[in-house]
């Protein structure tokens, strides 16, 4: 027994501290909002799916953290085929939950779902990982083209999927490993260029007509309020009702009674904004971004480079779908489906993020090593 305690105390000396509790407590605070937006249901099923999520996987981030991230490198293949395989048998047996048109999900005994977007980011952030700390020169043509065509598979298979949103958080990580790698300036702008000259031809010819209209919605917020926009109109109206204090936890207007679409979900940040107002609002800001400046703070620590490239696709993965959900809330980004980080309703989800938090915090307990991989 003396033996668990002391393991168990070396472990507390040594892991990232801060990151585990900033984690636990912005999960904690997920399943308030979880339990007062599914309150008007009179089922408190979600708030216990989400609250055992959040125990498990925060079990998981601590076993994962416990494994060598290079013993997991070194196994990058596994991990890939961990991650690409259960996304591909969503193209045959794939399953849409109520409320969605992309089957993006596997149906799990039990009536239990699975989105395997989720654990791809793990896996990607290991294998790009691996990938750009195997590149002596990142700017060399050949290895700049090779690097890339990683990042496309998961983009490209996302894409298919149906889940644009998720496939632009895979491009937001994609593009953050390379910048942590070195890969010049002039190829990102000329790839902005690129996306700049190719976005009118997107819109007109790629993008389909409820795509078009998300945007289009933007530019004229009073339009369209009970079409394409009212999800995004009642999400400004709940935060509108929450002033500065909020009108108290279980006593929002339109939270009680199930007028904000996806309100335990995607839109979350809203119905919380209604019920604990600016404050609480600013508190989800507040940790969210702790939890990214934590990862930037392990990244610049680390003496391995692929150590580094983890926590920078960890960080790059916690602030896309951070600024991308809340810009949905507050109607200046189209809404594409993405959720709030630890937040947002969803087991499976809340876990596979919690696989991440665990290669970050295993970042930080080694460190001080510094294995390099080079193999050009």
């Amino acid at each position: 027994m003396g033996k668990i305690w002391g393991a168990i105390a070396d472990y507390i000396r040594e892991c990232d501290k801060i990151m585990l509790l900033l984690c636990l407590f912005a999960g904690g605070y997920g399943c308030v909002g979880v339990l007062t937006s599914t309150n008007y249901l009179g089922s408190h099923r979600q708030f216990y799916v989400q609250l055992i999520a959040l125990v498990i996987g925060f079990g998981v981030a601590v076993g994962v953290s416990l494994i060598d991230y290079e013993d997991l490198l070194r196994r990058w293949y596994i991990l890939a085929a961990l991650g690409v395989i259960p996304v591909v048998l969503t193209f045959f047996i794939g399953y849409a939950p109520e409320g969605t048109d992309d089957k993006a999900w596997l149906l799990l005994p039990g009536g239990m779902t699975f989105q395997p977007a989720e654990l791809l980011k793990s896996c990607f952030i290991i294998t790009f990982a691996k990938h750009l700390s195997s590149v002596r020169d990142v700017n060399k043509p050949k290895n700049l083209l090779l690097l890339c065509a990683h990042g496309a598979i998961p983009v490209l298979l996302i894409h298919f999927q149906g889940d644009d949103g998720t496939a632009l958080v895979f491009g937001v990580m994609f593009i953050a490993m390379m910048f942590a790698a070195g890969v010049r300036l002039r190829y990102f702008i000329a790839a902005l260029i690129g996306v700049l000259v190719a976005a009118p031809f997107v819109f007109f010819f790629i993008m389909n007509e409820d795509q078009k209209a998300r945007i289009l919605y933007l530019f004229d917020l009073e339009s369209n309020l009970q079409g394409i926009g009212y999800q995004q109109w009642r999400g400004r109206i709940a935060l509108a009702n929450g002033g500065f204090f909020g009108q108290g936890l279980f006593r929002g207007e339109l939270t009680q009674s199930g007028n904000v679409p996806f309100g335990y979900n995607d839109f979350i940040f809203t119905t919380i904004g209604e019920e604990l107002g600016f404050l609480g609002c600013l508190a989800i800001i507040a940790v969210l971004a702790a939890i990214c400046v934590r990862c930037v703070r392990v990244a610049k620590m680390c003496q391995n480079s692929a150590g580094k490239f983890i926590c920078t696709g960890v960080f790059a993965m916690v602030m896309a779908q951070s600024a991308i959900n809340i810009g949905m809330c507050v109607s200046v980004l189209p809404v594409i489906g993405i959720t709030l980080p630890f937040f947002s309703a969803g087991g499976t989800s809340l876990m596979c993020l919690f696989i991440s938090v665990g290669l970050a915090v295993s970042v930080y307990i080694r460190r001080n090593s510094r294995t390099i991989y080079l193999h050009d």
